[in-house]
């Protein structure tokens, strides 16, 4: 049996779902295919079918109108409703959200309950925009004496030799940025992708502190490119792990005694700090670094206490050879933002380096070096214009750190052709935070 739809107007009416006009062509319909008031067996379901309704629907629309023919009165399938009806929209007042104090606002149900309401009420108000949803990280709290130091640190990054009214910062191709990092064997939770008959994953530990993790120290310089964003220098310098080798003291089913195992390094001091650099980083520089880059160097470090002291004389010494010269540099104290590392190139990491579940040290090497080298190196680059970023909202709030992570959508720009080399800065903007400091 098919049925073909008539034309009416007023088809959809929001509070009933079903207009007059269109529950009289369905009546109609189905009084067509009915024989002594009875509708032919599965008229009911294709009539719905056609006009986008439910069979409770329609079947309720037959009865009435056979109801009325049965009396005798004339045919009234309407729904006799009139005014504002249906249940009423449960809206969210301002003023009583801004009297809740902040730790009820973590939660749907703790909110709900706050706000004497239910908890799919205020799940509605979230999905039609009156409420959203925000992920909110503590960040380092800032002296005054920090604000001047991460302001001054962003005013000495202008490039001096740019105009006054459009002034924009240093390329920072003779920047090194430098930091430690753990990297873990596994997360204490991880989430999967199981079939349906499949069991759950069965992961052990005697606790969380002895999660096997090495740290490494990693070195990025900003990737360079030609006119044709060709690339001319990605910009990896290395990841050096803290690890040494050690021989094995009793025999067991995996190795023979004597067997040199990988054991990391549980106490990085300035004595292991100043080893490394000296050993790896320094040689790696001189080895990576494009010919035509400039010799001076600087390397920025944070303030941790086991790095060495910028006048360190061993590290001094070393810095000179081969006709470079190399230079230690502090960022700004509580300044995590102030590190491309920190900033976005470590998380981008320990995702890749997850990826390959490693069952030991050696293996945690491994796949910590494979996602270091795997990172594209536009990734890389654009960390480097997000630290520039960065430091002009730093100077829009006077050296502190209650500002947003901008974006420029760089992805979008790249394609374009359009990608700065460097961000330029309001001159207002420098105006005033130069003034800050002055006062």
């Amino acid at each position: 049996m098919e049925f073909i739809p008539e034309e009416s107007s007023n088809d959809v009416n929001l509070s009933t779902g079903c207009s007059k006009d269109k529950r009289s062509v369905i009546f109609e319909t189905l009084l067509k295919h009915s024989v002594n008031g009875k509708v032919k067996y599965g008229s009911i379901k294709d009539v719905a079918n056609v006009y986008s309704v439910s069979t409770r629907t329609v079947s309720r629309i037959w009865k009435k109108g056979v109801a009325c023919v049965a009396n005798g009165v004339p045919v009234d399938i309407s729904l006799n409703l009139s005014g504002n009806v249906g249940r009423k929209r449960i809206a969210i007042n301002p003023k009583d959200v801004a009297r809740i104090p902040l730790n009820r606002w973590t939660t749907i149900r703790s909110m709900a309950s706050a706000l004497s309401m239910s908890k799919t009420s205020l799940h509605r108000r979230v999905k039609e925009g009156s409420l959203k949803s925000h992920s909110n990280a503590i960040k380092p709290m800032l002296t005054e004496e920090n604000r001047k130091v991460r302001l001054q640190f962003c005013i000495s990054m202008i490039d001096s030799s740019s105009s006054h009214n459009n002034p924009s910062f240093i390329d920072m191709y003779d920047r090194i940025h430098i930091d430690e990092k753990w990297f873990f064997l596994s997360r204490t939770s991880q989430k999967y992708y199981l079939l349906p008959e499949e069991d759950e994953p069965y992961r052990t530990c005697k606790s969380k502190k002895f999660i096997t993790k090495v740290m490494f120290l990693c070195a990025v310089a900003r990737p360079r490119f030609d006119l044709e964003r060709n690339e001319m220098f990605d910009g990896k310098i290395g990841m050096f792990p803290f690890v040494y080798k050690e021989p094995a003291k009793r025999r067991s089913k995996n190795r023979e005694a004597g067997t040199l195992e990988t054991k990391p390094i549980e106490s990085v001091n300035k004595e292991v700090t100043r080893k490394w650099l000296i050993d790896y980083v320094l040689p790696a520089i001189r080895a990576k670094c494009p010919p035509s880059s400039s010799k001076t160097i600087y390397i920025q470090q944070d303030n941790a206490r086991p790095h060495i002291s910028m006048n360190d004389v061993e590290f001094l010494e070393a810095a000179k050879k081969d006709g470079f010269d190399i230079h230690l540099t502090c960022q700004p104290p509580n300044s995590p933002d102030m590190n491309v590392l920190d900033l976005g190139f470590f998380r981008a990491l320990q995702s890749l380096q997850h990826q390959e579940a490693p069952r030991n040290v050696d293996e945690l090497v491994v796949a910590t070096h494979k996602a270091f080298n795997e990172i594209s190196v536009e990734s890389l680059s654009n960390v480097f214009l997000t630290l520039q970023l960065c430091m002009v909202e730093v100077m829009k709030k006077y050296g502190g750190n209650n500002y947003k992570l901008p974006h420029i959508n760089k992805q979008r720009l790249a394609r374009e052709g359009l990608l700065p080399t460097t961000i330029s800065c309001d001159p207002e903007v420098l105006v005033e935070a130069i003034s800050s400091l002055q006062q």
